[in-house]
């Protein structure tokens, strides 16, 4: 007699974290698994968050509308490939833009957005939940998608070569062949300013310090009482959206006026806003979007032929292959920025042959290390400024002030200024058009030094320290209309900008915390109140969840430590150890684990500025090919057969997801 065959045992894969990074990965897994057609091996996929399956924490749909994106609708995708006439499925779907405009389901009840325009990050939650939702509605019969709504606070190695995931400290487990960590933004221990203030305020029950996290997440309505004095650590993009909880969320609104000025108009319940940085400079605007979402800059300068080049000498004259990111790379940028710079400068003056022309020379001058001042007074340039990265990027370094009239003067007369570049646009402004290629040159600095390509010193000092909040502070900006609001708000004496060099503290003896700026006679400020408007950097040592410190203690990972033999120097980045290509993580002897992965925000300093949450339309982003990457080398074992837990990462051919042309792999 035939005894009936038992059906095989589901091969497992869990995500845990499913903001865009958790959800990028499901759909490249789900595209794959559509394409393998019929297969008797049925898959079970988790999608596990604490806060909301489908969007995560910093993406959740229910937030406030006040919190928004810095990328257009137009430029934001989490779809593999755009639409192509059949149903939307994983590897063919809108953009945000689309979606806003034709599937959304409020489309009819709110206003219009154009490519061009930003959403909320609600909006975006939303979007994210509709591409989980149609994951799971298009999977193939063989496979599910199991959507878990809980906190993973352990992973451990199961006795077959699987994992065993711990949720909400022992409620549950899931067992799962393949584990995913797409965890995103952290919650760090203390740091030293941290402790002081919190033990300065532990004794003080009148004051409160808010520590550094999505503002969505902080206590802002309870921390802070009408009428109270507030200090603001940092002038970032988190600043604008804790300006606008404590403004707009407080009953107030902005208003155009017929002279095209916005004003502020109080709702009476909002605070007295003190704030700074160490620039002393808010976030300068976004340019006016002029770029199609497939539109990307091609690099002449810096290209991986130049990168090789560099390592090639290098080795030749070190032994090394590791770049010094000041003497290497950081000329190459200048070169780049500075062409479009110039170029598009002679195109607002003479059109757009003339500029073609001056782009060709320009070009061979630069690359031959030729001196430009000739070609640039031929073009009639030679009165304007040139572009230096550094003083937009502390336009007050040396300066000092008489007072705080002085000081608002000078910091309106540089907002102003700004917004004035960034009405001229991302291509016909010459200054938003060059820091906007900074965004498209993301892909190939990223390339140069990810996983140790720069040597210890030069990573930690040059480029983290030096470079890369300049490069945050003049391409990662807010929509226009935040600047804006904020200078309506400093006019309307809501909002002080303290000056730059600013310093935040505590006095005992006024039992206040205490702000001031070196440069600004008179600028001390006191405060019931401090918000750290700064996210916190990833650091795996310091990263408090419960899951990262059980992984951690247990030897499951380990932090990248970028070494160079020859000197013997190193840098602990505060990044998971993952291996290039698979993103697999190495535990704490350095051995490779077989089934888990991390990617995003955990391996930050491994890899750089991986806080990109979307993918772009039309363009080979790396966001999407991190995303097939590990869905190909999850996948690997079931191509085998099932067992081969020690399958090989996935080959660099299969890697690519083809949405478009890889034009530089922009972020």
């Amino acid at each position: 007699m035939t005894m009936p065959q038992q059906p095989p045992a589901p091969y497992t894969v869990a995500v845990v974290g499913t903001g865009p990074r958790g959800i990028s990965v499901l759909e490249r897994l789900a595209a794959l698994l559509r394409d393998r057609g019929p297969d008797r091996t049925p898959v079970h996929l988790y999608a596990i968050d604490a806060v909301e399956v489908g969007a995560g924490r910093v993406w959740r749909s229910d937030q406030d509308d006040w919190f928004t994106m810095n990328t257009v609708v137009g430029q934001v995708t989490m779809f593999s490939g755009e639409p192509d006439g059949g149903r939307i499925r994983p590897g063919a779907g809108p953009s945000l833009g689309e979606w806003l405009e034709r599937h959304a389901p409020d489309r009819d009840r709110r206003p219009p957005l154009g490519p061009d325009d930003f959403a909320s990050r609600r909006d975006y939650g939303r979007y994210l939940r509709f591409v989980h939702r149609t994951i799971a509605d298009e999977l193939p019969a063989h496979v599910r998608l199991f959507p878990v709504r809980a906190r993973v606070t352990a992973v451990r190695p199961g006795p077959r070569g699987d994992y065993r995931l711990t949720l909400d400290g022992g409620a549950r487990t899931i067992t799962a062949h393949k584990v995913v960590l797409a965890t995103g933004h952290p919650r760090n221990d203390p740091d030293t300013f941290d402790r002081a203030m919190l033990d300065f305020t532990a004794s003080r029950p009148a004051l409160r310090y808010v520590r550094g996290d999505s503002a969505a997440d902080m206590d802002l309505q309870e921390a802070v009482r009408p009428g109270t004095t507030v200090a603001v650590r940092g002038l970032g993009l988190t600043f604008y959206d804790v300006l606008l909880s404590l403004t707009v969320g407080r009953g107030g609104a902005f208003v155009r006026e017929a002279d095209g000025a916005l004003r502020y108009v109080p709702g009476g319940r909002e605070p007295r806003i003190v704030a700074g940085s160490r620039s002393g400079l808010p976030i300068p605007a976004r340019g006016r979007n002029q770029k199609a979402p497939g539109h990307v800059h091609p690099a002449r300068f810096l290209t991986q032929e130049a990168v090789a080049a560099a390592r090639a000498r290098r080795r030749e004259a070190t032994g090394s292959p590791l770049l010094d990111f000041a003497e290497d790379l950081l000329p190459l940028l200048h070169k780049e920025v500075e062409h479009v710079y110039w170029t598009a400068h002679v195109r607002a003056l003479s059109g757009a042959t003339a500029a073609r022309d001056f782009a060709r020379q320009h070009a061979e001058k630069l690359l031959a290390d030729d001196d430009t001042s000739v070609l640039l007074k031929e073009a009639g340039l030679e009165h304007l400024p040139p572009l230096d990265l550094r003083a937009l990027a502390r336009p007050f370094a040396g300066e000092t002030f008489s007072g705080h009239a002085a000081w608002q003067d000078r910091l309106t007369q540089v907002m102003r200024q700004d917004l004035a570049e960034a009405a001229r646009g991302t291509l016909d402004g010459p200054l938003k058009a060059a820091l906007d290629a900074l965004r498209d040159l993301r892909g190939i600095v990223r390339s140069a030094i990810d996983y140790g390509g720069l040597l210890p010193h030069s990573h930690r000092d040059a480029f983290l320290r030096d470079y890369a909040p300049v490069n945050a502070l003049l391409s990662a900006g807010p929509p226009m209309i935040r600047s804006e609001q904020l200078i309506a708000l400093m006019e309307q004496g809501v909002v002080e900008i303290v000056g730059p060099d600013t310093r935040f503290g505590a006095d005992a003896s006024r039992g206040r915390f205490v702000v001031d700026s070196p440069q600004v006679k008179g600028s001390e400020r006191t405060a019931e109140v401090l918000i750290d408007a700064r996210i916190p950097t990833p650091s795996l040592p310091r990263d408090s969840s419960p899951l990262t410190r059980q992984l951690l203690r247990e030897g499951l990972v380990r932090e990248f430590v970028n070494v160079d033999a020859g000197s013997g120097t190193s840098f602990a980045t505060g990044g998971i150890d993952i291996v290039q290509g698979s993103f697999r993580v190495r535990d704490r002897s350095g051995h490779v684990h077989p089934g888990l992965y991390a990617l995003g925000i955990p391996t930050e300093h491994v890899r750089w500025f991986t806080q990109i949450g979307n993918g772009r339309p039309g363009v080979a982003t790396d966001f999407m090919k991190v995303a097939d990457a590990v869905a190909r080398d999850l996948l690997a074992d079931l191509e085998a057969g099932g067992d081969a837990h020690d399958a090989a990462p996935a080959s660099e051919a299969a890697q690519a997801v083809l949405v478009g042309p890889d034009r530089g792999s922009h972020g």
